[in-house]
Parts: C-alpha cells; sequence; structure tokens
C-alpha cells in the first residue's frame, strides 16, 4: 500500500463520501435495511447515520482500517451495535451461511479485485430471505460514455486505489447468482459522466 493510498486517499474520500448529495443517496439505499446487517468496505463509517432503527445490529468488515480515530468517534456517536471486523488476505467471509438478513455495499463493488469472488461470498452468509442493497457507480448504458469509462480506468485505478469504472454492476450481482428485485440507474449530476453513472437497487438470492 503506497504513501498515497495509505496517508492521502483516506482523508480525500471521506471529504468526497461525505457530501450532502451522496449522504442523501445513502439514506435512500439504506432505506430496507433490517436485521442482522453486514456491511462490506466499511470505509470511514459514512453509512452510519443513514441506517434506519430496523437494524438492530450491525457488523462493518473492511480490508483497510482508514482514519480510525475518526471512524471510532462515528461507531461511538452511532445508537446501532457496531462489530468491526477485518477482511483477510483470501477474502472470504468470517461468517456462517445464511447468517444475515441484510448485506450492504455503497460505492464499494467498483474497488474489489476479485469482485465475482466477493459477491459469490455476500450471498453465501445472506439469509435465504435476506436482501443485498446496493449504492453503486458504475459501467454506463450509453456507448461513449463507456468507451471514455475504458480508456480512463487505467488512471483512474491509480487517482482511485483501486477504484474501477468501468464495471456493469447490474451484470455482475446478476452473474453471481442474485436475482435484481429493485434497480434504479441515473447520473448523479454535478459530477463526471465517467464517474457519476449510478446503480442503486435491492437484490435477493435466486431461487
Amino acid at each position: 500500500m503506497g504513501l498515497y493510498a495509505k496517508y492521502i486517499f483516506p482523508h480525500l474520500l471521506d471529504y468526497l463520501m461525505g457530501q450532502p448529495q451522496i449522504s442523501e443517496y445513502r439514506r435512500v439505499a439504506l432505506a430496507g435495511a433490517r436485521g442482522v446487517t453486514l456491511e462490506i468496505g466499511f470505509g470511514t463509517g459514512r453509512n452510519l447515520p443513514h441506517y434506519p432503527n430496523t437494524v438492530t445490529r450491525l457488523v462493518a468488515i473492511d480490508s483497510e482500517n482508514m482514519l480510525r480515530r475518526k471512524v471510532a468517534a462515528r461507531i461511538a456517536a452511532s445508537p446501532l451495535p457496531v462489530e468491526q471486523k477485518q477482511l483477510d488476505a483470501q477474502g472470504r467471509l468470517p461468517f456462517a451461511d445464511g447468517a444475515f438478513d441484510t448485506v450492504v455495499t455503497t460505492l464499494t463493488l467498483c474497488s474489489i479485485g476479485d469482485v465475482m469472488a466477493a459477491l459469490a461470498e455476500m450471498r453465501r452468509v445472506l439469509k435465504s430471505d435476506g436482501q443485498f442493497l446496493f449504492f453503486e457507480h458504475g459501467r454506463s448504458d450509453d456507448a461513449r460514455v463507456a468507451a471514455r469509462q475504458d480508456r480512463f480506468n487505467p488512471l483512474q485505478k491509480i487517482v482511485g486505489a483501486g477504484c474501477n469504472m468501468n464495471r456493469p454492476m447490474d451484470a455482475l450481482i446478476r452473474q453471481a447468482g442474485f436475482e435484481i428485485a429493485e434497480l434504479e440507474r441515473f447520473v448523479m449530476p454535478d459530477a463526471p459522466r465517467v464517474l457519476a453513472e449510478m446503480y442503486r437497487g435491492v437484490a435477493v438470492s435466486q431461487r
């Protein structure tokens, strides 16, 4: 992990992810969370204020521990009981099958190396009647925008510390064995189009 990714990027990420517009998107995406909930890619804890009171416990897992003091303060201020876990190098979730009522990712799938393996693990730990809530950015349906995303993605992976701008999130989620029950596609205003193609939805395990 380079100096930029370790010391500079977390502060930049925390600032950008705390913008009011993104906070409102988070609130809408998390509105259906309930029961014992697993958040993949906890980051700096920006989701915490937006979980509804239908969540009884939150397990937060990430491969990195960013801005530890700030994250600790956000957890302490949250009314939710929060348990933090760190993902090991193998990427397997340390939970039993069907352990969670809800699994959540927000702006996370773009930066996971083996995204298909990660989605398979999420499906494994989700209860048969559970739901996967996602809010992600990814590949555009506009061929011209998608071509620009492909062109600039190598640079984006450097600037964004591993973030990919051109992943077709809905297709990947379906390929992992989920059925998408709800999907909203939109372009986030006041942001570069290559980074502003948004996917927000609810998925369930295919029966």
